[in-house]
């Protein structure tokens, strides 16, 4: 199977000076009009400290100038992964614009503060899951999943304040590289990698990669 890209060339000259707003911008053309299902879908890679990797889609849930922020349960295996080498990275496949945004930086834990206020604006049926799933741990079946949680939709009823899981939150990951990938016919894809100048510095550079 074989693709041949078609889209407009994509150069330096196109790019905002600061990788996040060239994301925000990214991000809206791909959000409008349907193009794309769930278009926050990201893949988020992590390993462990001796370098085995593991791999899974979340829900973009938060971007800004600090970095991007989604949602878990801190003892599933990506959580102990992060809290055992907080290295990791993110990958926004948007094929349907032949686009890629890839994204490494470390992940640490976002405050409890924004853990709850995020927690209150899910689903009440999201909110009974979080509960419900030990996420990544072993269960016996299906039905001891859903017993699990018709228990606690009988203790917790819709209009019910649920409280949040104590293992439960969210991670900022602080990018300290940032590549816009744009495919483009005969594999001449354009490469643009923001890289960050110092741990603390709000300078980047740019550099074109080779496809």
């Amino acid at each position: 199977m074989r693709e041949q890209y078609r889209s407009e060339d994509f150069t330096e000259l196109d790019l905002s000076p600061d990788p996040m707003d060239q994301f925000a911008r990214w991000f809206r053309q791909v959000a409008v009009g349907g193009v794309l299902h769930e278009p926050n879908a990201m893949i988020v890679s992590t390993a462990t400290p001796d370098g085995r990797p593991s791999s899974r889609t979340v829900l973009l849930k938060q971007y800004d100038e600090r970095g991007f922020v989604f949602f878990t349960n801190y003892g599933s295996r990506k959580g102990r992964e992060l809290a055992a080498n907080p290295y990791v990275s993110l990958l926004f496949p948007w094929h349907p614009m032949a686009r890629q945004v890839i994204v490494t930086g470390s992940a640490s834990r976002v405050s409890r503060e924004e853990t709850v206020g995020y927690f209150r604006t899910r689903p009440h049926g999201s909110q009974l899951g979080a509960w419900a799933s030990d996420q990544s741990a072993v269960v016996s079946s299906r039905e001891e999943l859903v017993r699990r949680y018709e228990d606690l939709a009988a203790r917790y009823p819709e209009g019910e304040k649920v409280p949040v899981p104590p293992e439960w939150g969210g991670f900022r990951v602080v990018p300290e590289t940032i590549e816009f990938w744009q495919g483009h016919s005969n594999r001449l894809h354009d490469r643009l990698r923001y890289v960050r100048e110092g741990a603390e510095s709000g300078k980047w550079r740019v550099e074109r990669l080779c496809p």
